[in-house]
């Protein structure tokens, strides 16, 4: 039997997890709070705490028998918090077929607006992408120590149901911030969790994929035709300069790029449901009584 285990067992995880429950596998996993660990239990997954130390030995118990794994737990300023604690449990697993290492689009940090590729150099521009990228490498080199395959996920910003420009506007955090040239590049929930079903299905060691839809486009633009979609005046637009964002949310004004998906179509067969922001948010538009 397969069984999925994830070092956060979070948004896309889920996504992940509920899919191949259907197919008779067992899924199970870490999150950072009890009162997480106990919803993921209601939903049915098997749960553990596990927030960057080994104070719980109820995560060694879940890994046993695991085929496939999943890590989406970002990195610590002293290193990947996973390896750190549970290489040796991992290494010993002879169970274990596949891991996916979720990581971001933010390793490519500024391209000046040029299209990247998964054969693009990384250029980090802040120590959250450079540990990111330091991650990468050290799940790619265990991989080889063990033989067994990693693959490495660059998500686009991801949406979905209960995280899309809908739920910002609806809760007045929506914003159109104005930076000349800039384009972010997106990702569906339900599309990284067909990505990953499609590699599941054909590894290839040391594998890099990255996943975003077809259409980069300036977050402004999204949240103007999420608005039109729903009959409300968007918010102003606001230079960057005089939108007093936060040192974190800066850092994603930092860098330009648009994100190539050639690979996972060529090479995983992908077929995106939401191709484009627009089939994305025609999907989670809430129906006008709500």
């Amino acid at each position: 039997m397969s069984r999925l285990f994830a070092f956060g067992l979070g948004y896309s995880a889920q996504e992940l997890g509920r899919r191949l429950s259907t197919q008779r596998w067992t899924i199970a996993g870490t999150a950072r709070g009890e009162e997480k660990v106990g919803q993921l239990t209601a939903g049915g997954f098997e749960a553990a705490q596990f927030s960057g130390d080994r104070s719980n030995g109820g995560v060694t118990q879940l890994l046993e028998n695991t085929t496939h794994l999943v890590h989406s737990i970002p990195p610590g300023s002293n290193g990947d918090h996973v390896l750190t604690h549970y290489r040796d449990e991992l290494a010993g697993l002879g169970t274990l077929r596949w891991v996916g290492y979720l990581s971001t689009v933010g390793v490519y940090g500024d391209q000046q607006g040029q299209w990247v590729s998964e054969d693009t150099v990384p250029k980090p521009n802040s120590a959250r992408t450079e540990a990111r990228l330091i991650a990468e490498k050290a799940w790619l080199d265990f991989g080889k120590q063990i033989g067994v395959p990693v693959h490495i996920f660059r998500l686009a910003g991801i949406y979905g149901p209960g995280r899309s420009v809908f739920d910002k506007i609806a809760d007045g955090t929506a914003r159109r911030i104005n930076k000349d040239g800039q384009v972010f590049s997106r990702i569906h929930l339900e599309d990284i969790a067909t990505v990953l079903e499609a590699s599941i299905a054909q590894p290839r060691a040391g594998a890099i994929y990255n996943v975003a839809d077809d259409e980069p486009a300036a977050p402004g633009d999204v949240v103007a035709y999420a608005a039109e979609m729903i009959g409300v005046e968007p918010p102003p637009e606001i230079d960057f300069e005089d939108a007093n964002l936060s040192p974190m949310a800066r850092t994603f004004y930092q860098g330009s790029r648009k994100i190539g998906n050639a690979l996972i179509k060529s090479e995983l067969g992908v077929v995106l449901r939401y191709p484009t922001f627009r089939e994305g948010l025609a999907s989670l538009k809430p129906a006008a009584n709500s």
